[in-house]
């Protein structure tokens, strides 16, 4: 089964390469998407694919890189659309 989630990661998660991070273990998945960094400091991003495979993205997420430390993690569901075929660092 295939899902989509819009995830909000809040800490200190800029500086740190969270994103490239993020987007090597989302191929390494196979998780379609994107993130990006935000003006607060917080990064978010959309992820789609197979639900266990967002799941363990988003579970990842929860821990970030090593020099990382994230606070929280939103997680809001959203309707699967199929939009994306591969994952990308948006600026």
């Amino acid at each position: 089964m295939k899902t989509r989630v819009y995830v909000m990661v809040h800490g200190r998660v800029q500086g740190v390469s969270f994103r490239h991070y993020t987007s090597r273990r989302a191929m390494a998945l196979g998780v379609a998407g994107w993130v990006r960094n935000l003006p607060d400091g917080s990064v978010e991003g959309v992820f789609e694919g197979d639900v266990s495979a967002v799941d363990a993205l988003v579970d990842w997420c929860r821990q970030g890189p090593p020099a990382a430390r994230v606070e929280r993690v939103d997680v809001r569901e959203e309707p699967y659309a199929g939009e994306f075929t591969d994952f990308s660092i948006r600026h």
